[in-house]
């Protein structure tokens, strides 16, 4: 269904409901904004480590360029157990669900509120649940906006490392380093003052540590790449996925592997200009324009009012060096990029279509 815009220029306040939603893995908390229709999807958000919806999200969804998709789509944040603001500190004999006990007990949220499809939209660990949901219930899932997703399980390395860290850092510290890059870290004094003040004085500290320690025992993402000729019946996303990640960000390497592994007719790729570990936060009207288009994709805003992002401009030398990059990503991977222009990308997204070959999207 086509949803034509909504002329009315003025802020949309839609119903906002809280509630605490008890899942066979615990009680997880939700916020319904709007009331749920059933000929659209509801956008259902899931945060990071560290976060929670209001730190995770409340700069993209507050900005003004999002009233007209909040005008025509109701939203669910759902919040992982014990990362919502003043919660209780879980007793020591509860035992922590695992990231895909987590992405299972999306199931009852949706039941629970009446759901009957969704457009995820869920960074880092989030990213991670609403990736394997999207997997084992492909007929509830239109489509997945994933920001910093790692399809890989932590290996010896890693654990030995998070073990040294959580010996030598503080927990805020810890967090820090997984969300934000170490350019971002020495320069954005104030944003990371602000979200370490969230992670010690607003979050639960041994509730997040229960959940960061299920993201890095995760599972590694179970989908494959599939081949021209090949088996038909692979395991991957069947939905039209918007992977994002900005160019300073600690995820740039896990995200450019995940899209190696996704259907190239189904998977774009956003890697935003100058944008560090949050870019929902950092460049928050380029993700909702980067939404917009999506959700175009889909068949739904066709007549929505956007203005045009403008292309990166690079030097000579940065463009020689990108090139290196693909080829050198190209004989690894054996798959092709194209830089386009946000624009071009919305003509695409406006005819349903996604260009046979992988995007690479700069802006």
């Amino acid at each position: 269904m086509v949803l034509q815009e909504n002329e009315c220029d003025c802020v949309f306040e839609p119903h906002i409901k809280e509630e605490n939603v008890d899942t066979q893995y615990g009680k997880v908390h939700c916020i319904m904004m709007g009331t749920p229709r059933a000929n659209r999807p509801v956008i259902l958000t899931y945060h990071d480590v560290g976060l929670n919806h209001k730190s995770c999200f409340e700069t993209l969804f507050t900005h003004e360029d999002m009233q007209e998709i909040l005008r025509h789509f109701p939203v669910c944040h759902v919040e992982a157990p014990g990362q919502q603001e003043a919660a209780k500190t879980f007793p020591t004999s509860y035992s922590y669900p695992s990231m895909d006990q987590l992405s299972e007990a999306l199931t009852t949220v949706l039941k629970h509120f009446g759901l009957h499809s969704v457009i995820g939209l869920g960074v880092g660990a989030g990213a991670c649940i609403l990736a394997n949901f999207a997997l084992n219930h492909p007929d509830l899932v239109d489509g997945l906006v994933l920001i910093n997703i790692n399809p890989n399980a932590e290996g010896l390395i890693d654990t030995v490392a998070n073990k040294i860290t959580e010996w030598t850092h503080t927990l805020p510290d810890t967090i820090i380093t997984h969300l934000f890059g170490k350019e971002e870290i020495q320069s954005n004094h104030d944003l990371i003052a602000t979200y370490r003040h969230h992670i010690t004085a607003t979050m639960n500290q041994y509730n997040v540590g229960q959940f960061f320690r299920a993201y890095n025992s995760r599972s590694a993402l179970e989908v494959e790449r599939p081949v021209p000729g090949g088996n038909v019946n692979v395991r991957t996303l069947k939905c039209s996925t918007l992977l994002v990640v900005g160019d300073n960000s600690p995820f740039v390497d896990a995200v450019v592997d995940c899209n190696s592994k996704l259907n190239p007719t189904k998977t774009t790729f956003l890697k935003m200009a100058d944008c560090g570990g949050l870019p929902q936060v950092a460049q928050p009207a380029k993700v909702i324009e980067a939404l917009k288009y999506f959700i175009q994709g889909l068949g739904y805003l066709s007549s929505a009012s956007m203005t045009r992002l403008r292309s990166r401009t690079t030097s000579s030398s940065s463009v020689s060096s990108m090139e290196s990059s693909r080829s050198r990503a190209h004989e690894k991977r054996g798959r092709s990029h194209t830089d386009v222009s946000m624009e071009s990308i919305s003509n695409s997204y406006m005819d349903r279509v996604i260009s046979k070959s992988t995007h690479e999207v700069a802006c």
